[in-house]
């Protein structure tokens, strides 16, 4: 079993500054949008942030960066059927 006094970083002093504030700037929320969604894929939203446990606005913000940040994939595109 490791403990946690076993772990050693090479990351400087100043590279972790720099992720922080790089992490900071990525999750800032400074802009209110409005959405008009069906009743179905709100409360599918909803039930799914819930098993996440996160809010649901938070999920969408998610889902949202992920698209335009090139990560989000659709994983049935190239299904057969």
């Amino acid at each position: 079993m490791l403990m946690s006094h076993e772990f050693s970083t090479t990351v400087t002093k100043e590279r972790k500054v720099s992720i922080e504030d790089i992490a900071a700037a990525t999750f800032k929320k400074d802009i209110r949008i409005n959405i008009r969604l069906s009743g179905r894929d709100l409360s599918a939203l909803q039930r799914r942030a819930l098993k996440e446990g996160i809010s649901y606005q938070m999920l969408v913000a998610s889902v949202l960066h992920k698209y335009v940040s090139g990560s989000l994939y659709d994983v049935t595109a190239n299904k057969t059927h």
